[in-house]
């Protein structure tokens, strides 16, 4: 009898079981709130580990404003080209990342929106990514042009300005698993982006300086990834966000969209990465045959 129910319990598992249950182990390597989701692109296979649960995405939120910034280029509202003054207010106060802010304390520099994208996307520029938020019409507009994607869980509700202002506002920023796949999946595919811009941001996502240790940390040497990540930082030996979202191009050059979210963790950097970077890891070995 227990041979014969462990035989239809194999033959009714779904083929992401597996994997799924090797991410619950890996999760629970640390105390945190652990979701992740990945797909092949190309043949659409997937699995996903609390993927409609909602986790804060710091600066993981760059990677969406950038997209919308890049289609107000495309429809001719923007210009890669055009100048775009940085003022004093405009700096994120310190402990935020910004590379704009420690090259230029007192402000008043001109750049082009290509270079603010660039600063934002590829050095998570806190201080670009406001400029950005702003020239795009502000959060409303775009989560409005998420939903234009059909992309229903990720949410752009504050500014990384608001958020230095108390430690809960970053939880307004919000995504699932499953909608940030569902968004790497459809940038792949070029929707609502000139092949240009595609190319463009997918450049500067696979420059990305951060994250070195976290989807890229197990991978093989020399792995196209294109990815952004997302850090919080730590208040009272908790970790609101550890994050990275990305595009891995696979030895037979198909492509995985995958998601890892370390949320409220009570562990050090080096354990919340290797989260990421073994469930990344085992994704890979899961779909490289």
């Amino acid at each position: 009898m227990i041979r014969a129910f462990l035989f239809l319990t194999l033959l009714l598992a779904q083929p992401g079981d597996a994997l799924r249950l090797e991410w619950e182990n890996i999760a629970g390597a640390v105390q945190a709130k652990v979701g992740a989701a990945a797909m092949v692109l190309e043949t659409r296979e997937a699995c996903e580990l609390q993927g409609d649960a909602r986790f804060p995405m710091q600066s993981v939120y760059k990677f969406p404003i950038a997209m919308a910034v890049l289609h107000a280029v495309d429809t001719g509202a923007l210009s890669l080209d055009a100048k775009i003054l940085v003022l004093k207010s405009d700096l994120v106060p310190q402990g935020l990342r910004s590379p704009i802010r420690d090259r230029h304390p007192q402000g008043n520099v001109s750049l082009t929106l290509g270079e603010i994208l660039r600063l934002a996307v590829s050095e998570s520029d806190g201080t670009a990514s406001d400029v950005l938020l702003r020239l795009a019409g502000g959060p409303q507009r775009v989560t409005s042009f998420l939903r234009g994607l059909g992309v229903e869980g990720m949410m752009v509700a504050t500014s990384e300005r608001e958020m230095a202002r108390a430690e809960d506002v970053q939880y307004r920023n919000s995504a699932t698993p499953k909608s940030a796949v569902k968004l790497l999946r459809l940038f792949y595919q070029g929707k609502d982006l000139s092949a240009a811009s595609r190319t463009l941001l997918l450049q500067w996502m696979t420059e990305t300086q951060t994250g070195s240790h976290r989807l890229k940390g197990m991978l093989p040497p020399g792995t196209a990834v294109a990815h952004k990540t997302g850090t919080s930082g730590t208040v009272g030996e908790l970790t609101a966000a550890t994050n990275d979202i990305g595009l891995i191009t696979l030895p037979d050059g198909r492509h995985l969209a995958i998601a890892v979210f370390v949320s409220d963790a009570r562990a050090q950097e080096s354990a919340r990465e290797s989260v990421i970077a073994r469930i990344a890891r085992s994704a890979w070995d899961h779909w490289v045959h």
